[in-house]
């Protein structure tokens, strides 16, 4: 049972409030500053996204959008989803705030899913597999999978976000069709094909890495997939690759795709050529 203080609480029982924010700059209202107020305005906006700040967020990450979807973006993760709120306000009461004009925005929370399984899982399914139970084989493997356990976790609730340098954010559905309802299957159904479905995305170790959140009563779409890659190329071949797992060409649903490249506040101001003397 909750106590009081857990049941006011804006921080959830596990994991982070994870905030997705693109914006473009309006070009027009930014030639009505002046070069003070430009410079004034820059100063602000990187202070404002400094990940040391005394009231920072917990992770801040900066990227370049492609397109003409948006010119950045920002992922934010905080246990407090006003001290994430807080700096998209005071991005918006900034110097440059009139010029920026939001394009989207996702706000999800981080989770373990219900498909990464328990030891206890994880041991039947060693079984299952042809191991021995209880013997040397398949101790070591219980034992390497409950160390893996616990940093899967914390990497799932409180993530450490990598410092490569390509990036891409989708929002995605389950169907809920005749025929094609994701929610109306048994769990050990939805188990089988989320493993392969995993299955897959393993083979991309060391080049891609994701985080899944879920929005399910807090946006429009039920989960955000977020992809870090160590190149470009390997984001379109993992979400080609996984396309044709069942639970991926049956059951998904996409909504548009933010393809963007890791940077840093001032590095996102000078690539857009926001500032003093920039043409």
């Amino acid at each position: 049972m909750q106590s009081d203080s857990e049941a006011v609480s804006l921080q959830p029982i596990e994991g982070w409030h994870c905030t997705h924010l693109y914006y473009r700059f309006d070009r027009a209202r930014l030639r009505d500053l002046s070069p003070e107020e430009l410079s004034q305005g820059r100063t602000e906006f990187v202070a404002t996204l400094d990940p040391q700040a005394p009231d920072a967020v917990s992770r801040i990450q900066p990227s370049l959008v492609s397109g003409a979807k948006a010119d950045f973006g920002l992922m934010l993760l905080d246990p407090d989803p006003l001290r994430i709120d807080g700096l998209r306000q005071r991005l918006a009461s900034g110097p440059l705030g009139h010029a920026l004009v939001p394009t989207y925005s996702f706000v999800s929370l981080t989770e373990v899913s219900e498909y990464v399984p328990s030891v206890e899982a994880y041991g039947r399914r060693l079984v299952e597999e042809g191991e021995q139970a209880d013997s040397p084989t398949y101790r070591a493997k219980l034992k390497a999978y409950e160390s893996r356990e616990v940093m899967m976790k914390r990497q799932r609730l409180t993530p450490d976000l990598p410092p490569w340098p390509s990036t891409c954010f989708y929002p995605m559905n389950k169907k809920r069709k005749v025929g094609e309802n994701w929610f109306l299957l048994p769990f050990e159904e939805r188990n089988r094909l989320m493993a392969e479905h995993g299955r897959s995305g393993m083979a991309f170790g060391g080049k891609v890495t994701q985080l899944i959140t879920v929005a399910l009563g807090f946006d429009d779409w039920e989960w955000g997939v977020t992809l870090w890659a160590r190149n470009p190329a390997f984001l379109k071949e993992i979400v080609y690759k996984m396309r044709f797992d069942e639970a991926s060409a049956r059951y998904a649903e996409f909504g548009p795709f933010y393809v963007s490249y890791v940077t840093t506040a001032a590095g996102l101001l000078d690539h857009c050529r926001i500032g003093p003397g920039k043409p």
